[in-house]
């Protein structure tokens, strides 16, 4: 299998840090870069049409794309250590706190730097600044949601690390890094003492 991926994209982290977590060996990866739009080459679209990373081929040959979809995939191949939920129910709560995190937390945060850091202009084509301070608003109210559920539950999904942990992880570190988005600094401290567990692990070193 091969795995095309793109140095600190959000994204393809997750898929990243997924594998490391499973300990997941002997998938190639192929990392495009993004701002010499690598990803919309013919190439490339002909693997992903939405122009998108990550995207994970198969031994069959087809073309896997969507993160949660690759994950899901590589979950079944590799069941431990588990990061889904081992019955209906937990994985219908997994899946519900990864959703959370990603259209309610990484979502507002990937658009603010999308729209808001210069460096990502050639990806966007226009940005729009008063979107990016809209999203901006809106990441730190949800962060303050996620920082209140940290308060009361040591993980994202409750009492162990998920695949849900991996998504916030990834969309807290892209806007650490791209808008020094630093939570302590921002008042969100079950927020950053989660964040800064989950940079201890050795997967976090992956991207």
């Amino acid at each position: 299998m091969k795995l095309l991926s793109a140095h600190r994209a959000p994204n393809p982290r997750r898929v990243l840090m997924f594998m490391a977590e499973k300990g997941i060996g002997g998938i190639a990866i192929e990392n495009l870069v993004l701002n010499e739009q690598q990803h919309r080459t013919p190439e490339a679209l002909a693997r992903s049409p939405f122009a998108r990373v990550p995207v994970l081929e198969l031994d069959d040959g087809r073309w896997l794309s969507e993160t949660r979809a690759i994950c899901t995939y590589l979950e079944g191949l590799h069941p431990e250590p588990n990061l889904m939920g081992t019955d209906a129910t937990e994985r219908a709560f997994i899946e519900m706190a990864d959703r959370q995190c990603e259209h309610y937390l990484m979502s507002p945060l990937a658009m603010w730097i999308r729209h808001g850091h210069p460096g990502l202009a050639v990806l966007e084509g226009e940005q729009v600044p008063a979107f990016a301070e809209k999203q901006r608003v809106l990441a730190r109210e949800m962060a303050a949601i996620f920082d209140e559920r940290l308060s009361r539950q040591p993980w994202m999904a409750g009492e162990r690390f998920t695949i849900a942990d991996i998504t916030a992880f990834c969309a807290v570190e892209f806007a650490r890094g791209l808008m020094k988005f630093k939570l302590a600094e921002a008042g969100y401290a079950h927020l950053a003492a989660w964040r800064d567990r989950m940079a201890a692990r050795p997967s976090a070193g992956v991207a």
